[in-house]
C-alpha cells in the first residue's frame, strides 16, 4: 500500500483532512444542485451512470472500505446498498448490473442524501482519531470522489444531450471566449534516459508508481492542444471518409457508428455544451474525440500523438494552472495568457501509450487492488486533466485511461513529431 503523505501535506493533519473531507463531499452535492430529481435517475448509455448513483457510490466507498474496517460496531445505513452501489469490486461481493443502474427508481435522491449524511457523520467522528491506514483510505476516498465529480458532469452532459430541447445543466456554462489559440509552437525534447512516475512522498494512485527509467528518442511536442478549427479542417478534407488515415478498429468503428465529427458537434458550426447549444469556438481545444479520431487527425496532419512518457517529461515542472472545474466555464477554451503553454486542464489528451503497469508495479492490497490494476488491458492513457477536473486532483504523473472508442469524456489531443 502506498504510504501516507509525508508531514507537511494537508492530508497528514487531522484538521486539514477534515477540511478537505467537508469541502470535497460538499462539492459533489453542489454539482447536483441545478438538477431535478428526474435528471438524476437517467442512464443514457451503459458507460453513463445516473447522477444519484454517483452520489451513492462514492458514499458506499467510504462505508465499505473505511467505516466497516475501522469503526467497531459500525451499523450500515442499508444492507442492500452494498449490492446496489458496488461498482466493480468483485472481491467485495456481488453487484447490480452496470447497464441497469438507470432502472433504479429507488432509493430516491432524498434517501441517498440521507445516506451521505449518515456516512459523513461517522467519517467526521473517525478523522480525529484515525490511524495512518484509515487516514490513507479517507484520502483515497476523497480522490476517488473527485474522479466521480468529473464523471457526474460528463455523464449528465450525455444525458441532457439526448433531449431534443437541448437543455442546459447550467445556463452560464460555456460562455463566449475572446481568447485566441495563437500559433502552434514546438517544445524540443532531447533524447536519452529519463525518469517518469510519481515520487514516494505525497498522495498518488498506485498506477503512477514506481518511478522508473525510460529511453526517449529526440522529439518535439506541441505547445497546446489541437483546436476545433484545426479539427474542422480535417473533417472538411474528408477525414471521416478516408480509410487510409485510420487504424483498422477505428475505421470499423466509424462505419459502424456513422461518425462524421466529434461527439456533440451539430450542424451549423454549433456544439452541445453543459450550457446548452452554443456556437463552436474555433480557437478552443477540440473535445469529445476518441483515440481513433485523435490518431487519424495526427496522421492527416503528418504528425503523431506523444507517448505518455514524452508528455510527462515535457509537462514536468509546468504550473498546473489551466481551465479546471473551479473556473465555472465547464468547457474548453484557448488560454488567455500570452505565451502560456497549455498543458493542464481543458481536455484530457490522448497519448500513444497503452495503459500498462510500470516496471515493478504493485497494486494496493485487498479489494482496493481492483481500483486500477485490473484495467491495464486494451485501454489507452490520457494526460493533463480537463475543464471539469478539480484543479487539486491532477499532476504531471497522473494517468487517466479509457477504451480507444470512448469519447463522451472531455478528451482531446496534442501533436508530437520526431526530430
Amino acid at each position: 500500500m502506498p504510504s501516507l503523505p509525508e508531514s507537511g501535506d494537508p492530508y497528514n493533519d487531522s484538521d486539514a483532512l477534515l477540511g478537505h473531507y467537508e469541502r470535497i463531499r460538499g462539492r459533489s452535492v453542489e454539482l447536483s444542485a441545478t438538477l431535478a430529481p428526474e435528471d438524476m435517475v437517467v442512464q443514457s448509455m451503459s458507460d453513463v451512470s445516473p447522477t444519484k448513483w454517483h452520489l451513492a457510490h462514492v458514499t458506499w466507498f467510504f462505508e465499505r472500505f473505511v467505516l466497516k474496517a475501522h469503526v467497531p460496531r459500525y451499523r450500515e445505513f442499508h444492507s442492500g446498498y452494498d449490492y446496489l452501489f458496488n461498482s466493480y469490486y468483485y472481491t467485495a461481493g456481488d453487484m447490480h448490473s452496470r447497464p441497469c443502474r438507470g432502472l433504479l427508481s429507488r432509493p430516491t435522491v432524498d434517501e441517498i442524501l440521507r445516506y451521505r449524511a449518515h456516512v459523513d457523520r461517522h467519517i467526521v467522528d473517525l478523522i480525529s482519531s484515525a490511524d495512518d491506514a484509515a487516514a490513507f483510505l479517507i484520502t483515497l476516498g476523497l480522490n476517488h470522489e473527485q474522479q466521480h465529480q468529473e464523471l457526474l458532469l460528463t455523464d449528465i452532459k450525455h444525458v441532457l444531450s439526448q433531449n431534443p430541447l437541448d437543455p442546459a445543466y447550467r445556463e452560464d456554462a460555456a460562455p463566449p471566449s475572446a481568447a485566441e489559440a495563437g500559433p502552434l509552437a514546438w517544445i524540443e525534447l532531447p533524447g536519452g534516459v529519463m525518469e517518469i512516475g510519481a515520487e514516494e512522498e505525497g498522495f498518488r494512485f498506485d498506477n503512477e508508481t514506481p518511478r522508473h527509467r525510460v529511453w526517449l528518442e529526440p522529439c518535439s511536442v506541441a505547445s497546446r492542444p489541437v483546436t476545433n478549427g484545426e479539427f474542422l479542417a480535417f473533417v472538411e478534407d474528408g477525414g471521416y471518409r478516408r480509410p487510409e488515415l485510420w487504424l483498422s478498429d477505428g475505421w470499423a468503428t466509424v462505419l459502424e457508428r456513422g461518425w462524421q465529427g466529434p461527439l456533440y458537434w451539430r450542424e451549423g458550426d454549433t456544439n452541445f455544451t453543459l450550457g446548452g447549444l452554443k456556437p463552436l469556438d474555433m480557437d478552443a481545444p477540440v473535445t469529445h474525440v476518441s483515440y481513433y479520431e485523435a490518431d487519424a487527425f495526427a496522421r492527416w496532419a503528418g504528425r503523431r500523438l506523444p507517448t505518455e512518457a514524452e508528455w510527462e517529461v515535457v509537462a514536468r515542472g509546468r504550473p498546473v494552472n489551466g481551465n479546471f472545474v473551479e473556473s465555472g466555464r465547464l468547457h474548453p477554451a484557448a488560454t488567455d495568457v500570452d505565451g502560456q503553454e497549455q498543458f493542464f486542464g481543458d481536455v484530457w489528451e490522448w497519448t500513444a501509450s497503452p495503459y500498462l503497469p510500470y516496471p515493478g508495479f504493485r497494486p494496493l492490497a485487498g479489494s482496493l487492488g481492483e481500483y486500477n490494476g485490473k484495467f491495464m488491458c486494451s485501454q489507452m492513457v490520457l494526460r493533463g486533466g480537463s475543464c471539469v477536473t478539480p484543479a487539486d486532483h491532477v499532476r504531471d504523473t497522473y494517468r487517466n485511461f479509457f477504451y480507444p472508442h470512448q469519447r463522451w469524456q472531455f478528451s482531446g489531443l496534442r501533436l508530437a513529431k520526431d526530430l
